[in-house]
């Protein structure tokens, strides 16, 4: 198993250019692709760190990061637990913290750029599925028997529901809890919805890197699909939280989006 060392995402066999990183979405370093194996990350120091967000929300992430440097989001239920968005790596120690939170019964990344070790850390869990939206199974580089497809809507336990909403990939997707922010709801939207530095607004973008937009049909679209659903806090996967009012921050977000997108404001620039 290689990791590329720029997106931090699996790979079966380290041939040639990964080809997440070739996309228009994401980048390959001027020097070439580079290749890891965990154990290279691991004698280079890297190692995990779990945070306690909120009650049965946690944050893992590794330090020095490895690839893109995404904050992982373990949901914890009275019916299993959730991996969302898996970090790049992991060893012993990290996989016996996750299993002290209690049983891991899915793992599921919001997009292609955040598959990170998905295969590898089902492995470690004892072969948990891996649920992958069907729209973006072409994007897995490792595949295994773990990865399971899905599309539209995915109950993973109750009150904890993966939502396909598409944008930044068709298969982008973000993660509605319920119970969580004291029983007003959170989204977990990694950059299907991407926070913003003022923590009072979100943005859209087809590609972050390389800063190419989505259209406002297509941002409206996934405003409307969210609205649907109750949430109070929004956490995105870089650690920038919307602590409350977020439903009506993304609403907001979405109609400045779209007004500028339009030309609404071209006398001010």
């Amino acid at each position: 198993m290689w990791i590329c060392e720029t997106c931090g995402v699996e790979h079966a066999a380290a041939a040639g250019v990964c080809a997440i990183c070739a996309d228009e979405r994401q980048w390959v370093p001027a020097d070439g692709q580079r290749w890891a194996t965990l154990e290279e990350l691991n004698q280079a120091g890297h190692r995990v760190h779990i945070t306690e967000l909120e009650p049965d929300l946690f944050g893992i992430t590794v330090g020095p990061k490895v690839g893109i440097g995404q904050q992982t989001h373990l949901v914890r239920t009275r019916a299993g637990n959730l991996l969302w968005d898996p970090v790049g790596y992991l060893d012993e120690g990290a996989v016996s913290r996750v299993r002290e939170l209690g049983e891991v019964t899915a793992i599921a990344a919001s997009h292609p750029h955040m598959f990170g070790v998905q295969v590898e850390w089902s492995k470690a869990l004892g072969g948990v599925p891996v649920l992958v939206s069907e729209s973006d199974a072409e994007w897995v580089q490792r595949p295994d028997a773990a990865i399971r497809t899905w599309s539209g809507r995915c109950e993973v336990a109750p009150g904890l529901t993966l939502h396909q909403v598409g944008g930044h990939f068709p298969g982008s997707s973000v993660v509605h809890w319920t119970a969580g922010a004291n029983g007003k709801g959170v989204l977990l939207v990694s950059d299907t919805i991407h926070a913003n530095p003022d923590r009072a607004t979100v943005t859209f973008l087809r590609s972050y890197p390389n800063r190419i937009p989505l259209s406002p049909a297509v941002v409206l679209r996934i405003t409307r699909a969210v609205n649907e659903l109750r949430f109070d806090r929004l956490y995105d996967n870089f650690g920038k939280t919307i602590a409350a009012g977020a439903a009506d921050a993304v609403s907001h977000s979405a109609d400045r989006y779209c007004q500028w997108v339009r030309g609404d404001f071209d006398q001010l620039t």
